[in-house]
């Protein structure tokens, strides 16, 4: 079926949605709904089967190939055409975006964390930053985690910074929202009978192991911290150990998505290495 055209041509209901969707993280939980932009999202949204429900365009725009070819392959429900000024409005990129696309939220479920011999799952408790949290998932995709986990009150998931902050990943890796630690707890009871030899590794400044002096070929799941406040009590409890980074210079400490990324980078080596010598 072909997608319904509608046209708008002033801020009126449907167009306040399509914002408060970009702007309202409880109008995006409410509506099970999210906005998106740029072309490595749209194009990794299509390839992994996110179920997107509208396109957004200006036809006072001149598309390019790759635009009018995503419009004429769409499946989606609805396509808006909207004038320039108010496409801009949806947009948050300075050289407004051709198309901006309109996807249903995931269920969050744990079962969509993949496990294998190789399993590295990062949990990343109530991140502050939606760029850390974008950049995290980047690197996740990128270094060869299983996948990730947001643990407790945490920024947007699907807030369009965050998204953007993915470069694209955010539609291809893996990841779920829990409550709190104790869900994550209870997973882990169970993951522990198919990884006889999974270990819990946090993450810390005041950690008493040095990442590269740390085992991390078997299995684990990577317990990072808040921005401000660091790992909670309750995660360092369930740690089978504590690693940190060695620094040096003046910096006190790494912003959180560098650090994490400069241990997953580790771990991959680690595995790596591992595998070439056996």
């Amino acid at each position: 079926m072909s997608p319904k055209t509608i046209k708008i041509h002033s801020e009126n209901d449907i167009f306040q949605i399509l914002l408060a969707l970009k702007e309202n993280r409880q109008k995006r939980q409410k509506e099970k709904r999210f906005i998106f932009e740029g072309v490595r999202n749209i194009n990794n949204a299509i390839q992994e089967k996110w179920k997107i429900e509208a396109f957004i365009y200006s036809p006072e725009n001149e598309l390019s190939r790759w635009a009018n070819g995503v419009l004429q392959s769409s499946q989606a429900s609805f396509h808006y055409e909207l004038p320039l000024d108010l496409l801009k409005k949806l947009s948050d990129k300075e050289d407004v975006s051709e198309l901006i696309a309109v996807a249903h939220i995931r269920g969050d479920n744990l079962k969509n964390i993949p496990v294998s011999e190789n399993f590295l799952a990062i949990v990343f408790d109530r991140p502050s930053s939606p760029g850390n949290l974008g950049t995290l998932i980047r690197s996740g995709d990128a270094l060869g985690a299983s996948g990730i986990i947001i643990t407790g009150h945490a920024v947007d998931l699907y807030d369009p910074e965050t998204i953007r902050a993915t470069t694209g990943s955010f539609f291809s890796f893996p990841f779920v929202r829990l409550s709190s630690h104790q869900e994550l707890a209870t997973w882990i009871v169970s993951l522990k009978e198919q990884l006889l030899d999974l270990q819990i590794v946090a993450t810390d400044e005041t950690g008493d192991k040095i990442i590269d002096n740390f085992d991390f070929k078997n299995p684990t799941i990577l317990l990072v911290g808040n921005e401000k406040n660091g790992l909670s009590t309750a995660y360092k409890e369930m740690s089978d150990a504590i690693v940190k980074i060695p620094i040096q210079g003046f910096a006190s400490s790494l912003n959180v998505a560098c650090a994490s990324s400069i241990i997953i980078y580790e771990i991959n080596r680690q595995r790596k290495v591992y595998q070439i010598k056996t």
